[in-house]
């Protein structure tokens, strides 16, 4: 009698506790329900609190710069994609974990606008599209192209700007394409410490280090309006990029490197691409195919800030690879760039809309 009553006894008082703090796979809660305190949250957003906000980069949905997920672009300012592609790589993979991991380094990194003026967050509406272009099989490379031509025409076509995160440096072939059929031939900013201008054999041998060349040779990237910057190695260059080696870079200020590229470009539309393996190892370890002698997240932070006023109109930020390096500088410099990047983007937007 005495253990029937205690079974008794623990099963009412797990039916109470169920029914006051309510049991997983509930039923939707009713307006009585959230009026007695749940917060129902958008986007990869925290609980509103005096204290802390969104500074805890720890907790919430990894959305970049906690922005809504949505691939609705409807009134749209900048669209954030991934996408998780590394099989162009030619020495270490794993880039595939890029869109990922500098998402995670966005939380923290995005809080902070500095050294920028304003935070375009509240000026302008900028999501995160998702990812898009993974796959696997005798397909993939294909099939990644013509996902990410697609989702970048839908974007580019709706007047938003696009900031896309890789993946190895093969990704850019869909996404300047789906540039051009908007804008026109575009210019091409290529930070990197690779050129990329090896042939693909008419497209036959895609993979990291064609891109820079095919683009060229088919007419969507003009070459000769194009700069390849921090270079510090060996590659053909048949369609004339004007290239800007690091040896010679890291001589100057920043801002006068950036005034070789403004030069350079002029008043085409541009697209920018950062491999980051143009940083020097001590600044982004964790990336495929590093090289030493390169410039540090600083450097090369205040050159893209040089670059305010020109037309640009997408971007991308390529090849990290966040397993080489446990100690997450990587990542860090990573979306820290990708903040400049995103500054780049709303300064064409703003004096688009100041002539409008």
């Amino acid at each position: 009698m005495k253990i029937r009553s205690i079974s008794k006894f623990l099963a009412i008082s797990a039916l109470a506790t169920g029914a006051a703090v309510g049991t997983i796979g509930a039923a939707p809660a009713t307006a009585a329900g959230q009026a007695s305190g749940a917060i129902p949250l958008s986007g990869g957003k925290l609980p509103p609190s005096k204290t802390t906000g969104d500074y805890l980069a720890y907790a919430g949905i990894p959305t970049f710069w906690r922005a809504q997920s949505t691939q609705n672009l409807v009134g749209v300012d900048i669209a954030v994609m991934g996408v998780p592609y590394d099989i162009g790589v030619t020495n270490r993979s794993g880039a595939r974990l890029g869109p990922r991991a500098v998402r995670e380094a966005s939380l923290h990194v995005g809080n902070f606008q500095h050294p920028w003026k304003h935070n375009i967050t509240e000026s302008l509406k900028i999501i995160d599209y998702g990812d898009v272009g993974m796959g696997v099989g005798g397909d993939a490379t294909k099939n990644m192209i013509d996902e990410t031509y697609k989702h970048a025409k839908k974007v580019f076509s709706s007047g938003a700007k696009l900031f896309t995160i890789g993946g190895d440096h093969t990704i850019p072939y869909g996404l300047v394409r789906a540039a051009k059929e908007t804008y026109g031939q575009v210019a091409l900013i290529h930070f990197d410490s690779h050129q990329d201008s090896m042939t693909s054999n008419g497209g036959k041998e895609i993979f990291h280090g064609s891109f820079a060349h095919d683009l060229a040779e088919e007419g969507t990237v003009n070459a000769r309006k194009s700069a390849q910057v921090f270079i510090r190695t060996d590659m053909p260059n048949e369609l004339g990029y004007n290239i800007i080696y690091a040896h010679d870079a890291l001589y100057q200020k920043p801002d006068q490197v950036a005034k070789q590229i403004r030069n350079i470009v002029g008043e085409m539309p541009v697209y920018i691409t950062f491999d980051i393996d143009a940083l020097d190892p001590a600044s982004a370890p964790g990336t495929g195919t590093p090289v030493p002698g390169g410039p540090s997240t600083f450097q090369a932070s205040e050159v893209l800030r040089g670059l305010v006023g020109l037309n640009v109109v997408g971007a991308d930020l390529v090849e990290v690879a966040p397993m080489y390096d446990p100690s997450g500088v990587t990542t860090l410099s990573a979306a820290a760039v990708a903040r400049d990047l995103m500054y780049l983007l709303a300064d064409s937007i703003e004096k688009a809309n100041d002539r409008n």
